[in-house]
């Protein structure tokens, strides 16, 4: 979760006290949104963090694929499996 009071600062204090900022992006795993103008531009966060959200948003996208194969499956838009593969065989030579 954000908090304002830490996690959002200025690009120039970013830079002045990067070593901070990593300290704390390590300790907290919490992202720093960084602002310029007072508008957010970036966020920087811990790559243990940043890999976790990757593995997060694979996970979503697989359940996704999975849903959608079975409602295509519901909607009788699929094809039984052996009509595939022998579609697939034909079409790359590849012999019984």
């Amino acid at each position: 979760m954000l908090d304002i009071t830490k996690d959002i600062q200025s690009l120039t204090t970013f830079r002045r006290r990067s070593g901070d900022f990593m300290k704390q992006l390590k300790k907290t795993k919490r992202p720093v949104v960084l602002t310029v103008k007072g508008k957010a531009q970036a966020v920087v966060q811990d790559a243990e963090a940043y890999q976790r959200l990757l593995d997060i948003a694979a996970l979503a996208d697989a359940r996704e694929g999975i849903r959608q194969g079975l409602e295509q499956s519901r909607q009788g838009l699929g094809k039984p499996a052996r009509e595939f593969f022998a579609e697939f065989r034909a079409k790359h030579g590849i012999p019984r």
